[in-house]
C-alpha cells in the first residue's frame, strides 16, 4: 500500500489494521522495532499519506489530518504498550537467568604474590644478563677480610666499628654480616682471574643479595636491606664506560626518557669514585619547592666509580694490565623511586595487602 492516500478512510483503516498485527506479532524488543519502522517510518503508508495533506485543497485538509491524527495515534499507542509489555519480560527473564545465590559458599584462598624486592632484584639482575654480564652470589656472614679489608677500607675505619656492623661472637674469628654485597666482587674476579689471564674473557658480574648494618628501622632506613652491586675487569674499561652502562641501566627500569649524572665523591674501593643522581621524576628537574628532590632537581640512587688498584690486586689482578669499574644501588631505594613506595617499613612488617597489589612480577 503505497499510494494511501489520507482521505480514503478505508485504507487508512487497512493500514492501521496491518500496523496493529504486526506489533501485537512482535515477540522481541527488535522484532518490534522493525514493525515499528515499517509502519511509522518515513517510507511507512501512514507517513506517506501524512505528507499528502499539504497538497490537498483547504476544504479537505481538516478531513484528512483528523484521519491521520487518529490514524497515527493508535498505533503509536500500541507500540508503547507493547513495548512496555516486551520490556516488562525481558527484565523478568533476566531476573531468572541471571540469578546468583549469594548464600552460596565462595573461596577465601587468596593468590598469591611474590614479594615486590625480590622480583624487583630479580628486573634488575635480568637488565644485566640481557647485556651478558653474570649473577654472582656470596656468603652473608662473611670474613671481615673479603668485607673491608680487600676493598682498601683503613684499619681504622669507622665502617669497621660495632655500631656500623653485626659482628660475629667472638670478635676475635673476624666474622660479621657482610655490610654491602661488594665482597662478591672480590670473590667473583678470583674465581675469574684465570680466565681473565689465560682466556682474556674479561670480568663482568652483578652481585644481588642481602646486607646488614646496625640501623634503625624507620620510613627510610633498615638494619636489613637488598643491594646489587657490578664489577667489570677488562682492558681498556673507563668512565665512559661506566657511565654508558648505568645509563642503559637507568632507562631500563626507569623508561627511556631516564636522565643521569655522576657527581664527584669518595668511596675506598674506587677512585675516582661518584654518586650516581637521576633526574627527578617528579618535578623534572623543574620545581623548586619540590618535595621528592628538595627542589635540586636530581635523587641520588647509588655509588660507582673506576675500581681501586687495591682491590683489583687483593683479587690477582694487574692493575697495570686491567682496569675495572664498580657500582651499587640499593634495591629498596629502586623499588621507592620506581613505584612511589613512601615508606620502607611496608616492605618488611608482612602485611600481605602490601605485595598483593604488586602481583606475580614488576
Amino acid at each position: 500500500m503505497t499510494d494511501l492516500s489520507p482521505l480514503d478512510a478505508a485504507g487508512v483503516d487497512a493500514a492501521i489494521d496491518d500496523a496493529l498485527a504486526a506489533i501485537a506479532a512482535a515477540t522481541t524488543l527488535d522484532e518490534l522495532k522493525e514493525a515499528r519502522l515499517a509502519h511509522t517510518g518515513d517510507k511507512a503508508p501512514l507517513s506517506l499519506a501524512n505528507r499528502q495533506i499539504g497538497g490537498l485543497e483547504p476544504a479537505d485538509k481538516a478531513t484528512a489530518g483528523k484521519n491521520m491524527g487518529k490514524a497515527r495515534a493508535r498505533v503509536n499507542e500500541a507500540i508503547a504498550g507493547r513495548q512496555a509489555q516486551l520490556e516488562a519480560e525481558r527484565d523478568a527473564r533476566v531476573l531468572v537467568e541471571e540469578t546468583v545465590d549469594v548464600t552460596l559458599p565462595v573461596s577465601r584462598e587468596l593468590k598469591g604474590a611474590r614479594h615486590p624486592l625480590e622480583t624487583m632484584q630479580e628486573r634488575m639482575c635480568d637488565t644485566f644478563v640481557a647485556m651478558g654480564w653474570e649473577v654472582a652470589e656470596g656468603p652473608e656472614m662473611e670474613a671481615e677480610w673479603f668485607n673491608f679489608d680487600a676493598l682498601n677500607f683503613d684499619p681504622d675505619h669507622p665502617a669497621r666499628e660495632m655500631q656500623d656492623t653485626f659482628f660475629i661472637d667472638p670478635p676475635e674469628a673476624g666474622l660479621l654480616l657482610r655490610t654491602h654485597t661488594s665482597p662478591v666482587q672480590v670473590r667473583a674476579a678470583l674465581e675469574r682471574r684465570d680466565a681473565l689471564e689465560n682466556e682474556g674473557r674479561g670480568i663482568y658480574v652483578v652481585c644481588p643479595g642481602k646486607t646488614f648494618r646496625t640501623d634503625e628501622l624507620d620510613a627510610t632506613h633498615t638494619p636489613v636491606f637488598h643491594q646489587i652491586e657490578g664489577l667489570a675487569v677488562d682492558k681498556g674499561l673507563t668512565m665512559a664506560h661506566l657511565k654508558g652502562t648505568l645509563d642503559a641501566f637507568a632507562r631500563s627500569l626507569f623508561g627511556p626518557d631516564a636522565v643521569t649524572r655522576l657527581r664527584p665523591s669518595f668511596f675506598p674501593f674506587t677512585e675516582p669514585s661518584a654518586e650516581m643522581d637521576l633526574r627527578c621524576f617528579v618535578c623534572d628537574g623543574g620545581d623548586p619547592a619540590c618535595r621528592t628532590c628538595s627542589g635540586t632537581g636530581w635523587i641520588e640512587w647509588g655509588g660507582c666509580g673506576m675500581t681501586h688498584p687495591n682491590v683489583l690486586r687483593a683479587a690477582g689482578i694487574d692493575p697495570e694490565k686491567y682496569t675495572a669499574f664498580a657500582f651499587g644501588m640499593g634495591i629498596e631505594r629502586t623499588l621507592m623511586f620506581r613505584h612511589g613506595v613512601k615508606d620502607m617499613r611496608d616492605m618488611v612488617e608482612g602485611d600481605v595487602h602490601f605485595s598483593q597489589q604488586f602481583g606475580m612480577e614488576i
